[in-house]
């Protein structure tokens, strides 16, 4: 039996389709081959048409197909990993009615903040483990002022990997974790949240019918099937957000294990099993993949949104032609420090670490007649490892106090200097795995389709591929100290 996982990105749509004996992956493709744009009507608006998802969705399936590595008629279930947070909206033919606000819209901070004030911080923070900050229900309070006859003929509201899975079966359906993620979930009844829906003026009727994260949510309609060379009826048995998802492709499941992601946006993302929150809500927790009102297994979430998204603006405004590699190569010429050059990549969004203030991309220190692209480049990956260490202490506040990290072998973990200042930055060693996004929703499809009796046997062949240690902790310390410093003064002004 094979297994087909789709990872709806910001900016491809990636599939893969797994061997469910051998766990191997027999093919991947990825739609499309440059990035998909974010549209941006004003500053620090972030939007994509659903639409295009699903396009592209089916645009890297029938590439994959393609290879002629399988049979797609071998294919028995599917799983959905998604860009967490954003908000689609369907009319009752299921049409969609705006663009979805993606992830990184900064749009409906006031709204989060009039929440949490109307809630009460106390009382937000012990139920919803989170402000309602900048998540999918204040995008949706946005709506509901700003766009009032769309919002009048909404049917449901969804993310983004309910949309994929409602154009693949004709179901609209969520999970506890998925309501985690919008912050509509109120965690010591196990209920949507009353005070969230109230407050908001939100009618139950637009919540999608709860199933569990692990089953099926819908069966694929024989015309889909059909133009994608697939089995009719066969479920889709796994939706997750990413990161999430993230964790469970790197058999991240227990108690104190952690997984770490860089690609456009960044996140450290630990397993526990108590229902703990930061008190700033400057990082956040949502049901992990394996919750269960029996088994409160949380993630514990620190995201910074501009991360690799700042090395691809570096590449494309600044690198004249270099790929990433090459990139490296004049990076690799400068000294760790970047003599002095030191650089902020927040320039996508609203930072939750910083309160959801948004801080915009900076250089500092720039020395026309010392830095060179080289320094610029180098400068650029430290301040993200740097961006990771300031997200790890606030976790470390938060008890959260990793021994080692595991991290896909993708994104800008496939630079040999960025892994190198991560490790240095957080003096913590990473274990790489080849396992990605569209790999681990194939075997979450496994595990909701009850090919694997449980997670432990989806992963019984995980294999490591390296791990990497910190060797310049000394070297690195002193220049993210600088760095802090800059930041710190820059947040106070």
């Amino acid at each position: 039996m094979l297994l087909l996982g789709i990872d709806v990105g910001t900016s491809s749509i990636k599939v893969s389709v797994v061997d469910a004996a051998t766990q191997k992956c027999l093919a991947s493709a990825q739609f499309p081959e440059t990035e998909s744009k974010i549209n941006s009507l004003q500053p620090g608006w972030a939007e994509q048409a659903p639409e295009m998802w699903w396009e592209h969705t089916q645009a890297a399936i029938q590439k994959a197909n393609a290879s002629g590595a399988y049979n797609p008629e071998d294919i028995g279930a599917i799983g959905i990993a998604y860009q967490m947070h954003g908000l689609v909206v369907v009319d009752e033919n299921q049409e969609v009615l705006r663009q979805s606000i993606i992830w990184c819209d900064s749009r409906a901070v006031p709204y989060g903040q009039k929440a949490l004030e109307h809630i009460g911080q106390e009382q937000s923070l012990a139920h919803l483990l989170n402000s309602p900050g900048n998540f999918t229900a204040a995008k949706l309070a946005w709506v509901k002022e700003n766009e009032p006859e769309t919002f009048s003929r909404i049917h449901k509201i969804m993310l983004p990997g309910d949309y994929i899975a409602m154009k693949l079966t004709g179901e609209i359906t969520t999970s506890v974790s998925a309501l985690s993620e919008g912050i509509f979930w109120d965690f010591q009844k196990d209920e949507v949240s009353a005070d969230v829906m109230n407050f908001f003026g939100f009618s139950p009727e637009i919540i999608p019918a709860v199933k569990p994260l692990f089953s099926s949510h819908g069966e694929v309609k024989p015309e889909v099937a059909s133009s994608l060379s697939l089995k009719a009826g066969i479920p889709v048995a796994y939706k997750s957000g990413d990161q999430p998802n993230n964790a469970l492709s790197l058999n991240v499941l227990n108690p104190g294990e952690v997984a770490a992601t860089a690609g456009t946006s960044g996140v450290i993302y630990g397993v526990s099993d108590q229902l703990v929150y930061d008190p700033q809500s400057r990082v956040n927790t949502f049901a992990h993949v394996n919750y269960t009102p029996q088994s409160k297994r949380v993630g514990v979430l620190m995201n910074i949104n501009g991360t690799g998204i700042m090395n691809s603006w570096v590449k494309e405004n600044m690198g004249h032609g270099l790929s990433y590699p090459q990139m490296n190569e004049e990076a690799l010429k400068t000294p760790v420090g970047s003599n002095g050059l030191r650089i902020f990549p927040f320039g996508n969004g609203a930072e939750r670490v910083f309160n959801n203030r948004i801080i915009g991309a900076q250089f500092h220190n720039l020395d026309l007649n010392l830095h060179s692209k080289g320094h610029v480049f180098r400068a650029v990956q430290e301040g993200i490892a740097f961006t990771f260490r300031y997200g790890l202490d606030i976790m470390r506040e938060n008890g959260m106090n990793p021994q080692v990290i595991r991290a896909g072998n993708a994104n800008m973990f496939l630079s040999p200097l960025f892994a190198e200042a991560f490790v240095n930055a957080t003096h913590v060693p990473v274990e790489l795995y080849q396992n990605d996004g569209s790999v681990g929703a194939a075997l979450g499809a496994g595990i909701g389709a009850q090919v694997f009796s449980s997670a432990e046997e989806a992963f019984s062949r995980f294999e490591r591929l390296k791990v990497i240690e910190p060797t310049q902790t000394d070297a690195y310390e002193n220049a993210y100290q600088d760095w802090k410093a800059l930041l710190q003064k820059q947040l106070r002004d």
